[in-house]
């Protein structure tokens, strides 16, 4: 068993070590884990997103709980909405800190767009508007 550091455990994640899933929140992405959400005991949670080719998003306005979301822009690129902020394109290199509860929505992204999001918690509940 992995000791534990301030309720916290080591764990490292390798490209060719984890598997995309497709049962994620969006139909359109797919999700690899980073295993910080075991290794936290569900306080983070970090993975990988990348678009699957051919689907879209149908731009649906919606909200997170959750107390931290930041998504960082690996490869490609995605236009997200931000009520009070308009539209903003990220691309890669690109960061966006998404402050709790903005009201929100992807409209579109590129075949090849890949990010890394990192949340707390790990799991929430995301809520149409």
């Amino acid at each position: 068993m992995n000791q534990m550091w301030k309720g916290q455990a080591f764990t490292v994640s390798h490209a060719d070590s984890g598997a995309f899933e497709s049962d994620g929140l969006r139909s359109f992405f797919e999700y690899r884990p980073l295993g910080i959400t075991e290794a936290t005991g569900g306080r983070y949670g970090a993975h990988v997103i990348r678009a699957v080719p051919g689907k879209h998003s149908a731009g649906v306005w919606h909200t997170h709980d959750l107390d931290f979301q930041m998504v960082y822009v690996l490869k490609g690129w995605v236009v997200f909405e931000y009520e009070g902020n308009g539209e903003h394109i990220l691309r890669a290199g690109s960061c966006v800190l998404q402050p709790p509860g903005i009201k929100h929505r992807e409209v579109r992204h590129s075949d090849d767009m890949e990010l890394i999001e990192i949340t707390s918690p790990a799991e929430f509940a995301t809520h149409e508007v």
